[in-house]
């Protein structure tokens, strides 16, 4: 099972996924109460789980599968996005992804174009 399915029980189906040993260990509790910590009603209760992350995966799960309201609750979600600035600041430097995010802070939008136009290989851009 996938962390998406524990999820989608917690908030709307209400179906207790929970039977087994196995359920139990395939439960991420990280994922779980990430994808609930985008929601304004979930927030808090993600957050008590978060401080209390040493308990079993079962009561866990069963705390917020009976304390979480059934709704139907969708968010896209927050993914690293491919910064082609960085990459451009990395390139060009030869820094490391630390260094060129430092770096970044200090630089205009100006010097960021002036970069990539020095960094550009031509062909079609995308």
């Amino acid at each position: 099972m996938s962390p998406f399915d524990y999820v989608n029980s917690i908030n709307d189906t209400k179906v207790d996924l929970m039977v087994d040993d196995v359920a139990e260990k395939q439960y991420n509790s990280y994922m779980v109460n990430r994808s609930l910590s985008y929601f304004p009603d979930t927030v808090a209760m993600a957050n008590v789980m978060n401080q209390h992350h040493r308990i079993d995966n079962k009561l866990q799960y069963h705390f917020l599968f009976n304390i979480i309201r059934k709704r139907k609750r969708f968010s896209k979600w927050m993914k690293a996005d491919k910064l082609s600035d960085i990459d451009a600041v990395k390139e060009y430097y030869g820094y490391s992804e630390d260094k060129a995010r430092s770096v970044m802070q200090l630089l205009s939008t100006d010097q960021l174009d002036v970069i990539k136009q020095k960094i550009s290989k031509g062909g079609k851009s995308k």
